[in-house]
């Protein structure tokens, strides 16, 4: 079916912390075969992986030494063929992480780079010669704290690198390394992968005359406009679409840092020939202190009325011209009901809350693993994060440069360390929550240890648990034309106060109202609309009476108007 990705329901999976198979405390890719029951009957269509690929696993996976080899802690290619088979027998697609920004310093075509200016290899990555004083060519910083240069001294050169050192940027500039791209997509295309999250694809084309950033502090480095949305950029995306995306059925989401609405619209709008969605992060970033030299580390209060306003931009902007990704958690991002909500006193009752923003917007919703049964953030000893983004902030910004006290930092970890949705799945409450049979000092990372922890089984087994109410958004929202891709929103009160956040979607004539209240008291707004059946719903119902709607406290639901 065309556009079938528009009704899908994706699920993505971090493979490592999934389920492990054989004891090595390692989630594997036949752990993930065991599991597809589990998923079929949530109900979801489609799932992502997180990079499988062979890797020296320096940031889990997303350098990638070869593209076409199993990484053998997950497994084999046979076992990777398995996955696909045995999923689409499940009526579950399969979307492979594209991660093609850069790859490891390992990949045989990095290795044979930094030999010579002279080989064959020499441009697949971006090399420059030191400033006159040896010192890097631009003040161009890395996402993981410090310079985004690394100096080889066996070519006698720095190359760029935007993550980690061992993560060397591609030049796209160079057209074979393009034409490697997109027959690396064909390999895993032709053995039926049905599409692609793609790595932080907006930052793949660099302004080539990599300029310094002003200098606007103390700093050194600098990360900003010049690490994404480059000057070929959509030339590139165009070019993948007409030479790869093309030719297949299938599906595409841009991880796109830096991006506005109307950026999202050149990269999704059907007639421009690029992606199906992007990934945005301006509603992830609204409890971060802009441009601070802390970074992501640098927290503010968080506001539920700039989430609403930003999610109802986006909502408005790409209607009828592009498509929304929708989500709150995944490998990079903490646990939502930790971050931004309640994740004692009312658990469930806020998770259900956001899983309702979610399955009632226009877009595709994602669910990520364990997020369907409220699993929350950890909080480690520091030495205890396994995460390169945390050690390296850590050495930058509390040890050498103390821009941030310990305590600070260690605050804002256990709140938006990626390492707390990296935690390994909580299936039941046998040895490490029925993850691994291996002793708990094997685990790749260690378990949540919270005692009341949630688990698979436990919400399966409790007929009025958020995994129950995620089951029924996802089959509520593939049998409701008005939630489906043709529906149109409305949204009749989202400006001015926290709660509630209200909104209409309407296909035909079907009309569904979508009130989320996850306020600790009942709200009372004026709307035009009249709540009738209740098709959905958590709590108490809402009420109508002389044009105002009261909202009982901690409840959500779609009511036919």
């Amino acid at each position: 079916m065309k556009d079938w990705w528009k009704n899908s329901v994706v699920y993505q999976i971090y493979p490592r912390s999934f389920k492990d198979s054989n004891g090595d405390g390692f989630g594997d890719l036949r752990g993930i075969i065991e599991k597809l029951p589990y998923l079929q009957n949530l109900g979801i269509d489609v799932i992502w992986l997180s990079p499988v690929f062979d890797s020296p696993q320096d940031d889990n996976g997303y350098d990638i030494s070869d593209y076409r080899k199993i990484y053998a802690g997950f497994g084999s290619n046979e076992d990777m063929d398995e996955l696909i088979q045995k999923a689409h027998e499940h009526g579950i697609k399969i979307v492979l992480d594209l991660v093609v920004n850069h790859t490891s310093d390992e990949h045989a075509w990095f290795v044979e780079s930094r030999k010579s200016k002279d080989s064959k290899y020499s441009d697949y990555y971006i090399w420059k010669d030191p400033k006159a004083d040896g010192s890097e060519p631009n003040n161009w910083g890395s996402s993981f704290c410090g310079s985004a240069w690394e100096y080889d001294e066996e070519r006698g050169q720095y190359y760029l690198h935007f993550y980690s050192r061992k993560q060397p940027d591609l030049n796209w500039e160079n057209e074979t390394v393009r034409k490697e791209i997109y027959d690396l997509m064909k390999f895993w295309m032709d053995k039926g992968a049905d599409g692609w999250r793609m790595d932080v694809i907006a930052s793949i084309s660099k302004d080539q005359s990599f300029p310094d950033y002003p200098k606007t502090d103390g700093r050194k480095y600098y990360t900003g406009k010049y690490h994404s949305n480059g000057p070929r950029l959509h030339e590139f995306i165009h070019e993948m679409n007409r030479e790869v995306l093309s030719k297949y059925d299938c599906m595409t989401v841009g991880e796109a840092p830096g991006s506005t609405p109307e950026v999202a619209r050149l990269f999704t709008d059907p007639e421009r020939e690029e992606l199906n969605m992007i990934f945005t992060f301006e509603h992830m970033n609204i409890d971060r202190i802009p441009g601070s030299v802390n970074r992501k580390w640098a927290l503010k209060p968080f506001d539920l009325r700039e989430l609403k306003r930003v999610m109802t931009q986006w909502q408005n902007k790409l209607y009828g011209k592009g498509w929304n990704a929708l989500y709150f958690e995944n490998h990079d991002q903490p646990r939502v009901i930790s971050r931004w909500g309640n994740d004692t006193t009312y658990r469930e009752e806020c998770a259900k809350a956001y899983a309702t923003v979610l399955h009632g917007m226009q877009g595709t919703p994602y669910v990520y693993q364990g997020e369907e049964i409220g699993m929350t953030n950890v909080q480690f000893p520091l030495d205890e994060y396994e995460d390169i983004e945390v050690r390296n902030a850590y050495q930058d910004l509390v040890i050498k440069n103390k821009t941030i006290s310990e305590d600070d930092f260690r605050k804002a970890v256990w709140n938006k360390s990626r390492d707390n949705a990296r935690v390994p799945m909580q299936w039941d409450d046998s040895t490490n929550a029925g993850f691994s049979s291996a002793p708990a000092s094997d685990l790749y990372i260690a378990m949540d240890p919270d005692k009341d922890r949630p688990t698979a089984k436990k919400e399966m087994a409790a007929p009025d648990s958020l995994y129950h109410e995620v089951k029924k958004l996802i089959r509520i929202r593939q049998s409701h034309k008005a939630l489906q891709s043709r529906g149109k929103i409305t949204f009749v009160y989202a400006e001015k106060n926290a709660y509630p956040l209200a909104y209409i979607r309407e296909a035909g004539d079907e009309k569904i109202l979508v009130i989320i209240n996850a306020a600790a008291e009942a709200k009372t707004f004026a709307c035009d609309a009249e709540p009738k059946e209740a098709i959905y719903n958590f709590g108490a119902a809402a009420e109508a009476k002389n044009g105002k709607i009261t909202v009982p406290a901690q409840s959500a639901g779609f009511y036919r108007i």
